[in-house]
């Protein structure tokens, strides 16, 4: 296990004591009572300038961003705190400024849901009418779901979820094979009572047919499946100094944050000696999932899993041999419970290599030279679990300057109950009485360029076919058009497979070794983008994913694709916003952002637990270097002859232990 690391960087995440401790300057300085609690303590990290002062020898102060609710009441505000001085800096009232936003949904808020629900009268009423019993009661599975917004009186400044039942007839049971149809309770989560009750007149038994997924449902596993065993005897090839990760040239940062998970920093490669810096920072601020379903039990369902939940508030604990294999590095991470108290979160970020088949090969038969190079990948992971979905979110690192992130989605889908004889309409039927509604993931990655250190340049360029004519009697021609994104509204923009449209990022302030800016291209995956009406109140908060595409100039506090506070909130903030201010974004310091996804119509494939479907994105060198930096990786790197016996795993460095599940 790694131990957590000792601050030794502006960029480190906070420490334990440094947690600690600004959350008690934060309660002494505020006076706060008790019934303060706290969903986000992170850094407030520097910015580009302030590492380029403190590189230059200056002091930075090390500050705690932390936002903080009165449980009681619902008086919200976010604090900077300035550990260095032992003072408060700035408080803001977010709510103040977005009317409906609300901070994230607490897990200490989860957990009064259900009892809220269950002590209702009305809600009980509604559940007998669908068959459940009193002896039933006990064992539903609640499951409190962020509201969504449509105008209701109910939603207008209020902490509220929606809260959806499943039937289960033992605690082991997956209740997703068994949705209470009909029924929705509204929770308001500052005075726990229900403040609307969803009872439809339609009355549809719940579906009784088991589909377990525990390992005890399957007591005989295929018997035919070797051990794989994956090991390095010499150890890894990276090299990791508190926070700090050296691989193949590349150099980074790794941070965390409690909404977006992993974060890379000061991303960068050397190239003949001299490391050029490519991203500043990299990370996903938000994803969101939209249903197809008009019915009750689904219309309002579309949760925003980073800024109403906390994509690294649920981060899992990995394990050797099951979510990593190989010879692994685990990043533990200094964390914030609900309370404002530090704790570890284990084995949060992992990292390993890879191969990844052939990087490059050549036979040339005519002086019989044979020369080919494997390609490996560094890894740097982690995985959280939102509710029903489990989310994996893979960078990977190549040898020749290639970036990819790779977003891995599994878990148990959503269900709707269908009466027998009955087809279900919004989706596809997973099992007998049991459907799964159409729906839609959305992921959106913050990259805050930074090629070769300096204000950068994007332009958009596709293929296209030109006319016949002199210069193009045999029509075989075609060229590529181009265009410079001068002002962030020129940037929203789709891809188009057919035109092959990409995106750079350059520095024109360099030549590169055939007298071009260097650069990176963004390398988009077919994706689709948000099919909801753009009146919706869906497409009005989730606007960033109508657009593949956007750049901004960059600005410290537009951190957030979905803007800050999207939890209860009527829409419009966020990427649509920022880019109505119209900026230069011109040889600027510019953040480019990038909306990618996937379109799930459930089949019976996807059911208990779907297999991982995979969507990303890759940001490849383009005239970056001056010729394939590749080239000099030894020949002989995976030899054959290599002694079986150093193959034999240990404990340290195998892959395929045990699974803990705890």
């Amino acid at each position: 296990m790694d131990a957590v690391v000792a601050v030794t960087h502006p960029l480190d995440p906070l420490s334990l004591d440094e947690i600690a401790s600004a959350v008690a300057i934060l309660k002494d300085r505020q006076t706060l009572a008790a019934t303060f609690r706290f969903p986000i303590t992170r850094l407030e990290e520097p910015t580009k300038a302030d590492l380029a002062a403190y590189r230059l020898g200056d002091r930075l102060p090390r500050l705690a961003f932390i936002l903080a609710i009165d449980i009681s009441n619902g008086e919200t505000f976010e604090g900077i705190v300035d550990l260095t001085a032992g003072t408060v800096s700035y408080i803001r009232l977010p709510l103040d400024e977005l009317p409906y936003g609300q901070p994230p949904i607490m897990l200490c808020e989860f957990e009064t849901v259900e009892g809220t629900v269950k002590s209702d009268p009305r809600w009980i009423a509604a559940v007998k009418k669908r068959g459940i019993t009193d002896e039933d009661i006990p064992l539903i599975q609640i499951d409190p779901f962020s509201s969504g917004y449509f105008g209701r009186e109910f939603e207008k400044g209020k902490r509220i979820v929606r809260a959806v039942s499943y039937w289960r007839e033992d605690v082991r049971d997956n209740g997703y094979a068994h949705p209470i149809e009909g029924v929705v309770a509204v929770v308001d989560l500052i005075t726990n009572r229900v403040v609307d009750l969803v009872d439809d007149e339609k009355i549809i038994p719940v579906p009784r047919k088991k589909r377990n997924y525990g390992r005890e449902t399957f007591p005989e596993p295929r018997p035919d499946l070797t051990p794989l065993h994956i090991v390095q005897p010499q150890g890894p090839s990276f090299t990791v100094d508190g926070w700090k990760v050296e691989w193949q040239n590349w150099s980074f940062r790794v941070g965390f944050t409690p909404r977006e998970g992993l974060v890379l920093h000061e991303l960068g490669i050397k190239d003949e000696g001299r490391l050029r810096p490519v991203v500043f920072r990299a990370s996903v601020t938000e994803m969101v999932v939209p249903y197809a379903d008009p019915a009750a039990n689904h219309y309002w369902k579309s949760a925003f899993d980073a800024g109403e939940y906390g994509l690294g508030r649920l981060a899992n604990c990995l394990e050797l041999g099951c979510d990593c294999l190989g010879h692994i590095h685990y990043f533990d991470v200094p964390a914030a419970d609900d309370l404002g108290q530090p704790f570890i979160m284990k084995n949060a970020i992992c990292m390993h290599e890879e191969d990844y088949g052939i990087l490059w090969k050549h036979y040339e038969f005519r002086n019989g030279i044979f020369e080919v190079r494997r390609s490996r990948r560094l890894v740097i992971s982690f995985f959280a679990t939102v509710g029903n979905y489990d989310y994996g979110f893979y960078w990977y690192l190549y040898q020749d300057g290639t970036i990819q992130l790779e977003a891995k989605l599994t878990g148990i889908i959503q269900t709707a109950a269908v009466a027998t004889g009955e087809t279900y309409p919004w989706g596809g039927m997973v099992d007998d009485n049991l459907g799964g509604p159409t729906h839609q993931h959305f992921f959106n990655a913050r990259l805050h360029m930074d090629v070769d250190g300096g204000d950068n340049t994007v332009t958009e360029h596709e293929f296209v076919p030109r006319p016949w004519g002199e210069d193009n009697p045999y029509g075989n021609v075609f060229d590529t058009r181009s265009r410079v994104l001068k002002r962030e509204l020129d940037s929203p923009a789709l891809a188009n497979g057919e035109t092959g449209r990409y995106w750079k990022v350059s520095n024109p302030n360099i030549k590169n070794s055939i007298g071009n800016a260097p650069g990176y291209k963004i390398v988009v995956m077919p994706s689709p983008v948000m099919l909801a009406q753009p009146d919706s109140t869906v497409a009005q908060r989730g606007g960033f994913a109508k657009k593949h595409i956007w750049v901004t100039a960059f600005d410290a506090r537009e951190k957030y694709a979905s803007g800050d506070y999207p939890n209860v909130h009527a829409g419009a903030d966020g990427l649509p916003g920022y880019v109505k201010q119209n900026r230069e974004i011109e040889n600027a310091d510019v953040v480019l952002w990038h909306s990618f996804g996937h379109t799930h119509v459930c089949k019976p494939e996807d059911f208990p637990i779907m297999p991982v479907e995979y969507a990303g994105f890759t940001l490849k060198p383009n005239g970056f270097f001056a010729s394939n930096i590749a080239m000099d990786l030894p020949p002989e790197g995976n030899s054959q002859s290599v002694d079986n016996r150093l193959l034999q795993p240990s404990a340290d460095d195998t892959g395929n232990g045990s699974c803990c599940h705890t």
